[in-house]
């Protein structure tokens, strides 16, 4: 994630921001250039009937907001004069909470905006992003799903491109329960999006002519019984070595899961580095000898060359994250470890990003 800056009084601005604080200005996220805009209202309205705004940062062009700015859910634009009511990121809502039911709204409030950060990640990488309209088999779409008032709770998952949020999952005291409950060591909004769109794009990616055979050799084979894998995994844990080969204990429990957990970590990994770069970060603490906790994330994330550029960033900074943390009686920002395999793992994620990215 970058950095912006406000185009009329040169404030700080991040992503979620819908009002500068300095100047007042109205923002807008211009997702095809990747920027967060001042905008000037224009008065008139477009054929769709919504107002037109001129983004400072693309002076030339209109803009409205996506319907979704009326609930406060949403601060991308579209481009004026088109038949698009929803922005590149809500595009792909299939299912959303009833808002009218208290909580709710701001519950689906706080899962746009880790959609929306997925959805950034995604196009900066150079993914496909097709939506039911566009591919209704296969495209990607969100479910976000409250609990019934009887019956089985909603369970985070995938199928076929659609990925299912439990509404649930945005209140923090529940994931925070459920996180304590399964052992795991991170459970984060933005963390359930990841890993599911990680198995939405091994079916795009690898399953459908892609290398297939190649990603069994490096995760395992994926035609094993899912379902009894996952049974197993519930009632055994996973192996006591896992650490060993895997990016976290979960990923164990079939070469699907370990794809989709592999995947997870790396944009994990290129989002997080290109923040240190945005912030200009660079360690290079007194106390060591060697260089292996000194680095300076001086390149663009999204578009590095080798897996090992991006893991030789990393480590120093989830070092000196984690202990910053600690001092603060906070959890570790990363709590895991990244072994050679791991490493492997995330390379081949890497590899097939830009080979995918090469073919367009």
């Amino acid at each position: 994630m970058k950095l912006f800056r406000c185009q009329a009084c040169s404030q700080v601005l991040y992503f979620e921001n819908t009002v500068c604080v300095r100047c007042g200005h109205t923002l807008g996220f211009l997702p095809e250039r990747e920027k967060l805009s001042a905008l000037e209202p224009m008065d008139e309205k477009d054929a769709q009937g919504g107002n037109q705004w001129k983004p400072l940062a693309a002076p030339e062009e209109t803009r409205r907001f996506c319907v979704n700015a009326e609930q406060k859910a949403c601060n991308w634009l579209v481009p004026a004069g088109t038949n698009d009511a929803f922005c590149l990121a809500c595009r792909h809502n299939q299912t959303i909470p009833d808002l009218t039911i208290p909580g709710n709204l701001a519950s689906w409030q706080r899962i746009q905006d880790a959609q929306r950060r997925l959805v950034y990640g995604l196009h900066r990488l150079g993914l496909p992003l097709k939506n039911r309209i566009e591919d209704p088999e296969h495209g990607l779409a969100f479910d976000v799903l409250a609990d019934p008032q009887a019956g089985p709770k909603v369970l985070t998952g995938h199928d076929e491109g659609l990925i299912t949020m439990a509404l649930t999952e945005a209140d923090d005291a529940e994931r925070e329960r459920r996180r304590t409950a399964m052992g795991e060591p991170y459970r984060t909004l933005l963390g359930h999006f990841r890993h599911e769109s990680g198995h939405h794009y091994w079916d795009v990616l690898v399953r459908e002519g892609g290398p297939l055979e190649e990603c069994r050799a490096m995760f395992g084979d994926d035609s094993q019984d899912y379902e009894k894998a996952l049974k197993t995994h519930y009632e055994n844990g996973a192996p006591v070595d896992w650490q060993s080969a895997y990016v976290s204990a979960y990923a164990t429990t079939h070469p699907w899961e370990d794809f989709a957990e592999t995947w997870a970590h790396y944009l994990h990994i290129v989002d997080t580095l290109e923040m240190a770069g945005a912030f200009g970060l660079k360690l290079e603490p007194d106390i060591a000898r060697n260089e292996a906790l000194d680095t300076e994330v001086d390149f663009d994330a999204y578009r590095a060359e080798t897996i090992q550029q991006l893991v030789d960033a990393w480590l120093p900074l989830t070092f000196a994250a984690n202990s910053l943390n600690r001092c603060m009686g906070s959890p570790d920002l990363y709590p895991f470890m990244l072994s050679q395999p791991a490493i492997e793992k995330l390379g081949f994620v890497h590899d097939l990003i830009k080979r995918n990215r090469a073919s367009q």
